[in-house]
């Protein structure tokens, strides 16, 4: 990397990325529903910017609808990164999330544009920032004796073997998470160090940048709401044939975005077990749930600058933009 020139032009509001060394780098978090997509075009079209995803369900191929992929028009020319990258199929993960999103920050940064991250899954923006231990890969065979071990006696096998092997992580891990206990037992097994003991192993943070994040928090009644309409929405949209389309088209059912939220109740409601009506309130219900868990985890993410709505109120709108001008300044100026 070249050094610096030793003066630098000041920042303008259309041009933020300047800065070689410490370059601003927006994430929005906040709870499904609450309008982080909407608000980060917005951001994008003011300052240069354009807009990576950050969400575990929104990598996956054919999983549109369910998931909230911004569509087309919602994009609203704006280019947007890591969607759509991978098949239904493979496996992937936080580390693999990294290092897709550390390289399209480097080619953002060379076209000098802002990137503007959309956060709905937490761990993946920890991955990114923080970085991730050094823990071993994937081992199918041992995964597989695993697995076989599980199918023969009980959830409560895998749990004893982790408790042995890991007493610490078994007190994390609920004795019914099977992918969890899993990769625990995976990692003693192959590191012959405790899983606590790899992941309190030195990580190599995301470099030359300066995060700048955003928080949308909308009053609770007023999100429970627009979820409920949005499942509605979705349903209108054509989710219900988006998923009958990929289980038709061979999508393997036991691939893991068939369970994501609304996918495995609309999937039994094609197979006939349930009905549309039933079938719609479980999935607003577990939505809720599942806004609930994030705003709880996004609470502890330190550094966060919290703004009271939804991410398409043209006040929280112009917050946003004033805050991320604001500490992007800074950091050039510094």
């Amino acid at each position: 990397m070249s050094a610096a020139p030793k003066s630098m032009p000041e920042p303008s509001e259309s041009s933020l990325v300047t800065e070689r060394d410490s370059l601003p780098l927006v994430a929005i978090v906040g709870p499904t529903a609450s309008g982080k997509s909407t608000l980060a075009v917005a951001l994008a079209r003011k300052l240069d910017g354009e807009v990576v995803a950050c969400d575990s369900t929104q990598v996956h191929r054919g999983f549109d609808i369910g998931t909230a992929k911004p569509t087309v028009e919602e994009r609203g020319g704006v280019p947007h990164h890591l969607l759509d990258v991978v098949e239904p199929t493979f496996p992937f993960t936080a580390g693999e999330y990294r290092a897709r999103a550390v390289s399209v920050l480097e080619d953002l940064r060379n076209r000098s544009r802002l990137p503007i991250l959309t956060v709905g899954t937490g761990l993946y923006l920890r991955a990114l920032l923080e970085g991730l231990a050094d823990a071993p890969a994937r081992s199918e065979e041992l995964r597989a004796r695993l697995e076989a071990g599980a199918d023969a006696h009980s959830l409560q096998y895998l749990h004893r073997v982790l408790r042995r092997l890991d007493p610490e992580a078994a007190l994390r891990i609920g004795s019914r998470d099977r992918p969890k206990m899993i990769r625990a037992i995976e990692v003693c097994l192959l590191t012959g160090r405790t899983l606590s003991e790899v992941h309190r192993m030195g990580r190599a943070p995301l470099e030359g940048y300066r995060p700048i994040k955003i928080g949308l928090q909308p009053p609770r009644a007023a999100l429970y709401e627009r979820i409920e309409r949005r499942v509605h929405t979705m349903l209108d949209r054509g989710w219900l044939d988006e998923v009958d389309g990929l289980v038709r088209s061979g999508v393997p059912q036991n691939s893991k975005p068939f369970d994501f939220i609304g996918y495995s109740e609309l999937q039994a409601h094609i197979e006939g077990t349930v009905t549309l009506a039933a079938a719609t309130k479980a999935i607003a219900q577990a939505t809720r749930r599942y806004a609930k868990r994030q705003l709880t985890w996004f609470r502890k993410e330190p550094l966060v600058h919290w703004l009271p709505g939804f991410g398409d109120d043209p006040a929280v709108i112009a917050a946003a933009e004033k805050l991320v001008s604001g500490q992007a300044h800074s950091t050039a100026a510094a």
